[in-house]
């Protein structure tokens, strides 16, 4: 029976949905934020590397540039961490920040760390923070009333701008 919604179809994120890189307690997949770090940057959508944590491009991203700061080390939870490792977390989420501004201008900032499946982390059992860039009018019609997100740029071309400025702010 026909709604009255317009559809603008993202088949891609059904593959996310359905599990691919998501380990699940009914499938084999490993720690994609462990495996990862194995790949050379440009493959693993790497943007900046650091001693104990790592910038990488969100493979399903909530707007261009969203970006996961994520620790080498595979634990879940915050409190888990050594204060090495939260220090460079946050210090690369602030950089993350400042770089992102300066290459898209991006007027405003989502930080989320989801603790736990209960709290709607994807993928539990590896702490990430998550680092949304927004512009005013970004939420417009599209998610609102079109519960469709568009995303104006490709993984590569974002992680190749953010790479680029990196070292410049």
């Amino acid at each position: 029976m026909p709604d009255g919604w317009n559809r603008l179809w993202a088949p891609h994120r059904i593959s996310y949905l359905a599990g691919e890189n998501r380990p699940l307690p009914d499938n084999d997949v490993p720690c994609p934020f462990c495996r990862i770090p194995t790949l050379d940057d440009a493959e693993g959508l790497i943007v900046a590397r650091g001693e104990h944590a790592y910038v990488v491009m969100n493979l399903y991203p909530y707007n261009a540039g969203h970006v996961l700061v994520c620790t080498y080390r595979h634990v879940a939870d915050l409190t888990e961490l050594e204060r090495n490792e939260r220090n460079e977390l946050l210090e690369l989420t602030a950089h993350a920040m400042k770089v992102i501004r300066h290459v898209s201008g991006a007027q405003g900032f989502n930080l989320g760390m989801n603790q736990g499946a209960i709290s709607g982390a994807g993928i539990a059992d590896h702490i990430h923070q998550h680092v949304v860039p927004r512009w005013s009018g970004d939420a417009n019609f599209m998610p609102v009333i079109g519960k469709t997100k568009v995303i104006s740029q490709l993984l590569d071309e974002t992680r190749a701008a953010l790479t680029e400025g990196w070292n410049l702010v």
